[in-house]
């Protein structure tokens, strides 16, 4: 709390979250005076350390910190460029200091190598071993880790999706945090939501071949599928996808028609589909209910046919 009269900054919580805001707020007030000095004990189980090339710098801050700004809102993180010990400035590299949970600095440290590799191509293989093994096991469950995936350049645009629409499907659905560095794509979270990236992944690309179908769904958390009436899945479908993609967008999850490639479909008359949701329970259900509104608009009693109040 800041008292503008007495010019006091108040801090209240645990004794690590007071002193953990303590050295957030001299951080960010040093930053007005020059470069802000970090020494060992800064570092409470909450600071990453990523070394960003020089010619990558004003990119990675963008016009008066907006780039820096930005990620920091979307991660709950707090980021500044910094000096360690008495070591100086390095000519090569700016030091950028990166404070908060494990999944926010994850977040945030991904999104920025994704911008250093666009200025500076190459320059995550040399560092890849130290950010793969960063944090791992350090999160409650103690299984938080990385995995990783390689494309070729026209998968890299498949896996992206317009606007980095498929790679933010992936993220929310799975729970993973989703990020492509140069044609790498990394998945970092706990074991459960790594796995659940890479399974969504490959279903993403087996569609490119045709038909697909999940083994096994009904033993499946993750999922819930909505027979669809042959009729209706141009409606629910949309052009070019569109309908399907805003529930996606809206709900936080991943969507597809699936069907064993010898059964050919069921689009003849009288016919469905199974369309699989994938997501939490929360967001599973409010696509389903979305689906349903509309399969029930262009076929009237589909599904409320004898439902009571």
């Amino acid at each position: 709390e800041l008292f503008e009269r007495d010019l006091i900054l108040e801090f209240r919580g645990s004794k690590m979250q007071r002193r953990r805001a303590k050295k957030y707020a001299e951080g960010v007030m040093a930053q007005r005076t020059g470069p802000v000095m970090i020494n060992s004990d800064f570092d409470d189980d909450d600071m990453t350390m990523l070394q960003v090339p020089q010619e990558a710098v004003g990119f990675v801050t963008g016009r008066a910190g907006n780039f820096l700004r930005t990620i920091e809102e979307e991660w709950c993180t707090l980021m500044f460029f910094c000096e360690v010990g008495n070591g100086g400035r390095q000519k090569d590299f700016e030091k950028l200091a990166i404070f908060g949970s494990v999944r926010g600095r994850r977040g945030a440290e991904l999104k920025v190598l994704s911008a250093v590799d666009t200025k500076v191509p190459g320059y995550y293989n040399k560092i890849k071993d130290d950010v793969i093994g960063r944090d791992k096991g350090k999160d409650e469950s103690g299984t938080w880790g990385t995995d990783t995936m390689t494309f070729q350049d026209d998968e890299l645009s498949y896996a992206l999706g317009k606007q980095g629409g498929t790679r933010k499907k992936l993220e929310r659905s799975s729970g993973a945090i989703v990020q492509y560095v140069g044609h790498n794509a990394l998945f970092s979270g706990t074991r459960s939501q790594r796995k659940k990236a890479r399974e969504y992944m490959k279903w993403l690309f087996e569609q490119l071949e045709g038909p697909m179908y999940v083994e096994g769904w009904e033993e499946r958390d993750d999922c819930t599928v909505v027979e669809v009436p042959a009729d209706c899945i141009g409606y629910v479908t949309g052009a070019r996808r569109a309908a399907l993609g805003c529930i996606e967008e809206e709900w936080g999850v991943l969507m597809f028609f699936m069907n064993k490639r010898e059964e050919g479909g069921g689009k003849g008359r009288g016919g469905s589909e199974k369309l699989i949701i994938f997501g939490d329970r929360r967001a599973r259900r409010g696509a389903e209910l979305k689906v349903m509104s509309g399969v029930e608009a262009k076929n009237p009693g589909y599904f409320t046919r004898g439902v009571r109040e």
